[in-house]
């Protein structure tokens, strides 16, 4: 979910005794809320935000306690959780609506009425303006329609597979607790993109490569509190950095 409506008025009565880092830290959070449609543990908030120091942290921190309610181990927003849900019934209205009208569509067209100048077919009569298959020509078979059908699909991508080096070779990450669409989309974005990277035992060694890294792993000196995940990993920007080496420094 890429939008959803702020009333400013209702902010600040709300919010409006917070100091700008604690407003940055509850902006940030709502949009990240929104952006991944669920409700962060308090590292993945501290995460989402990319607070470094000790001051962002208890910003974090802060707002958590001020205007989420932790359930289940996640802190939730009532709004947030409102706005989620209707996003979602409206998708599904829409859907279902796309559906129908798309059947209707594909009805009205088999069961038209031949024009004047248009006689009706028999069972077995060719459409106007269909070439027949000559002799010479070969036959639509099975293997020639899945064929077709492969060029157009979207590639085979094993995500439980990838997933699952994930966890092997990056046990101090944040384990990944359900592949999102959002998460597919992004891990075959980069298999189309990069051929090498269309096996599951090179997607193995990027990981391995990545608890190389003190930075990516939480392991850097000082009072940053913050590592790589999952989803962070694969995203289009972060892939290529991570793979260029730019963390590795």
């Amino acid at each position: 979910m890429h939008y959803y409506k702020k009333n400013i008025g209702d902010y600040h009565k709300k919010a409006g005794r917070l100091n700008m880092l604690q407003h940055g830290a509850y902006n940030q959070l709502i949009d990240s809320c929104y952006d991944r449609e669920r409700f962060p543990t308090e590292r993945e908030a501290i995460d989402w935000v990319w607070a470094s120091t000790t001051d962002e942290i208890e910003a974090v921190k802060f707002v958590l306690s001020k205007f989420f309610t932790l359930t289940d181990g996640a802190f939730v927003q009532k709004r947030i959780a409102s706005d989620l849900a209707k996003y979602h019934e409206n998708s599904a209205t829409n859907k279902r609506i796309a559906i129908e009208r798309e059947t209707k569509r594909k009805g009205n067209s088999t069961n038209r009425v031949p024009t004047v100048d248009e006689p009706p077919r028999t069972e077995h009569e060719a459409p106007p303006n269909h070439k027949p298959l000559t002799t010479n020509q070969e036959p639509l078979s099975n293997k020639t329609l899945m064929s077709s059908a492969t060029a157009n699909d979207a590639p085979n991508v094993p995500y439980q597979k990838i997933l699952d080096a994930y966890h092997e070779k990056l046990k101090a990450l944040p384990r990944v607790q359900v592949m999102t669409e959002k998460r597919k989309s992004w891990l075959k974005s980069r298999w189309r993109e990069n051929d090498q990277m269309q096996s599951v035992d090179r997607w193995a060694d990027f990981f391995a490569y990545v608890s190389q890294s003190d930075f990516l792993m939480g392991r850097s000196a000082g009072d940053r509190v913050w590592s790589a995940d999952f989803e962070w990993l694969i995203n289009s920007t972060n892939f290529v950095k991570v793979s260029e080496g730019t963390y590795h420094q």
